[in-house]
């Protein structure tokens, strides 16, 4: 598919860098890597298979990164009711992106983006009408959906100042037990970006292009400059050559670290498993019995369910008569220098993916202060608010596109001085007792007017705030001081 999109659009993608790269890291994510978690033995007999335990805690990084960027209290802000409206519905949760589920399929997206560096989301038109020179318009069974694309997918047509501007989409479809493969491209041209369909039958791994699906237009010109797609990445440069402007997996440089950790882990569990009681029995207290496939099989007296062993034969054996007839042997479990093993390589993970060096503890049982919770999650805040950078652009793309579509074939309103923002949940980073009570001194040094500290923790307007000061201030309660900046 790549070569075929660069005989045909150009392209900057090189199947190598999926093959050698981005199926890398999606086994990793998945928790299986085959040529590390594979090994065989020698039983003496033939070689056996086996599988090395693992905590797939490349999954796990990818998880809490989307969790403390993306959750549930970002709000996305737009400064008009009936934008506002058409995007999200009245309480946030409606829609385009409610009808879409974007909150949660994004935040499963930014998870996948950080495994495998790159993420993205399409912008598609569901019966639209057809005017007679060819373009689209709204109609009342119109419908906007967003498609939610992983890198595997994702054909990078045009790339400028590292950001993706021009790109191919695939998605794997089933009919009737075929397998097809539909590819949407979009490129700019003059008047805006125009967005063309194809659609491959893949059948026996052969690539044959046949006719589009009745509904479906070959060609879809927007009209806009504002993409049609969106492209979710980690902000960390990548350091692969021949990228095609793809992103870097935020575990790639800690590959070693994850084969350690599944190492330890791994020797952990072993432990425990050749750690189970032992219990050794001179051969006087073991009976050989012939079974009926004329087959020595040798019998404890457990096996036999009696207390006493009848056809026990006295004297006693004198081989090894210092010993007692059953003898009990328990190895050592080694808890602690495997979970110590185990806990070291979780550090190294943790800071080497940028989410600090404590951020995954097992052994930690004490209670710390604000000011050493926040040195202890320095590299976690800095990072944290590093990424917010590209998945903010990420979020304002999609709703840019929204509101685009919504102008042009919905009818909507749109302010020129409209103004959109992404307000984030920064309080899985931070300590927000320790700030709340920073700015209280602030109020109280009058270095924050009152009205800005209830803005800012009670979630009231500036109206509000002033009424409420004034209401205080009026039954002599006056904790903050007077709002005079």
């Amino acid at each position: 598919m790549i070569e075929w999109v660069r005989s045909n659009y150009g392209c900057c993608a090189y199947a190598d860098y999926y093959s050698a790269h981005i199926e890398l890291w999606q086994d990793w994510w998945r928790g299986y890597y085959k040529p590390f978690h594979r090994y065989s033995v020698n039983n003496g007999k033939k070689h056996l298979h086996r599988d090395l335990y693992t905590l797939k805690m490349a999954k796990k990084v990818c998880e809490d990164w989307a969790s403390i960027l993306l959750n549930e209290k970002t709000e996305v802000k737009i400064g008009d009711d009936a934008v506002n409206r058409f995007v999200q519905g009245e309480k946030g949760t409606g829609g385009v992106l409610g009808d879409n589920h974007f909150w949660v399929e994004a935040n499963r997206l930014v998870e996948k983006a950080f495994a495998m560096g790159t993420g993205a989301v399409t912008i598609r038109l569901e019966n639209a009408g057809l005017r007679s020179d060819g373009t689209l318009t709204g109609t009342e069974d119109t419908r906007i959906r967003l498609e939610y694309i992983s890198a595997g997918q994702i054909i990078p047509v045009s790339v400028r100042s590292g950001r993706i501007t021009e790109a191919a989409f695939c998605s794997e479809h089933m009919e009737k037990g075929r397998h097809f493969t539909f590819l949407e491209v979009h490129t700019f041209e003059k008047g805006g970006y125009v967005i063309r369909n194809h659609l491959f039958d893949t059948e026996n791994g052969d690539m044959k292009e046949v006719p589009l699906p009745a509904g479906l237009l070959p060609e879809v010109r927007t009209g806009s400059a504002v993409p049609w797609f969106a492209i979710a990445e980690p902000n960390i440069e990548n350091n692969i050559p021949h990228n095609g402007g793809m992103g870097l997996s935020v575990f790639d440089c800690a590959l070693d670290v994850l084969k350690g950790l599944d190492l330890a882990y791994n020797n952990l569990v072993q432990d425990i498993f050749l750690g189970q009681k032992k219990i050794f029995l001179k051969k006087d207290l073991v009976e050989d019995v012939m079974t009926a496939d004329g087959e020595n099989v040798a019998v404890t007296p457990n096996d036999v369910g009696q207390q006493l062993f009848t056809f026990v034969n006295f004297p006693m054996s004198t081989e090894n008569s210092d010993k007692e007839f059953i003898y009990e042997f328990n190895p050592q479990l080694r808890i602690g220098d495997n979970t110590a093993a185990v806990q070291a390589q979780l550090d190294y993970l943790s800071f080497k993916c940028g989410l600090g060096n404590k951020h995954y503890q097992f052994n930690n049982s004490t209670v710390v202060t604000a000011t050493q919770y926040t040195g202890d999650r320095q590299d976690l805040i800095q990072n944290a608010h590093k990424h917010y950078i590209t998945v903010e652009e990420f979020v304002l793309s999609v709703i840019w596109a929204v509101i685009g579509i919504g102008r042009d074939f919905f009818g909507l309103n749109v302010p020129e001085d409209i103004e959109v923002e992404v307000e984030f949940d920064k309080s899985v980073i931070i300590d927000e007792d320790a700030e709340r009570e920073k700015d209280r001194q602030d109020v109280r040094d009058s270095l924050m007017a009152p009205r800005e500290y209830r803005m800012k923790w009670y979630g009231e307007t500036e109206d509000e705030a002033r009424a409420m000061i004034a209401e205080i201030n009026g039954e002599n309660v006056n904790l903050y001081g007077s709002d005079v900046e």
